[in-house]
Parts: structure tokens; sequence; C-alpha cells
């Protein structure tokens, strides 16, 4: 599921301080290259015994991810539900406490990025 005008598509910031405000809200840089990373927040919906990742893309517009000074572009945030034995599903809906959780924590990472 694509998250639709969060405010963070288009947003720009170095990579240091992506990194920092990122792993405030509980995101951790998971998969990354030289020119994009993907930020991810694991969501546990207790209830239905199930995992999302909530997920944020981001590219390099200046320099290579190796540099803290690197600046990033994000570009799209989703969420997908984990599929056994690894993946991620991203056509279904999520329950709607999950759909808290991640609002929360995308205005979260907004807030301070725009700080």
């Amino acid at each position: 599921m694509i998250f639709e005008n969060t405010g963070l598509d288009g947003l720009h910031s170095d990579l240091a301080y992506l990194d920092e405000c990122a792993e405030k809200v509980g995101f951790i840089r998971w998969q990354w290259e030289y020119y994009r990373a993907t930020y991810d927040l694991k969501i546990e919906d207790k209830k239905n015994q199930a995992e999302y990742f909530l997920r944020i893309n981001t590219r390099a517009v200046e320099g290579k991810l190796e540099k803290p000074d690197t600046i990033l572009k994000i570009e799209a945030v989703y969420l997908g539900k984990t599929t056994f034995p690894h993946g991620l599903e991203y056509e279904s809906m999520a329950p709607q406490p999950v759909m808290n959780v991640a609002t929360k924590k995308l205005q979260e990472l907004k807030a301070l990025l725009e700080a």
C-alpha cells in the first residue's frame, strides 16, 4: 500500500540527518547501495499475529551514500505485510491499528526533518 500525501515525498535531507531522525522514530536504514537507501519500521499486529513494514525509499541526488553529507530525496512511502518465508506483500489493506501507528510515525519523522 502506497501512502499518498504524507508530506515526505520529494523532501530532501543529508544522509547523516535523515539517519538520525529516522532512528529517533524507530526506522532502520536497511537496504542501501551507492545511490539509494530504504528505511524500514517494523509494526506488529499482535491481534492477527502479523508483521508489517513501513518502508521509505530514498535516492541520492548529490553524492554517494558512503558520505554523510550526501543529499537524499524521499521518493515513496509504502506499507507491506510480511509473507512466508520472506518478502512483503503490498496489495492488501492493513488493519486500522497498524495504519494508525504508521501514520503517527510518518508524522513524527516529517516533523523532525522539517525542524
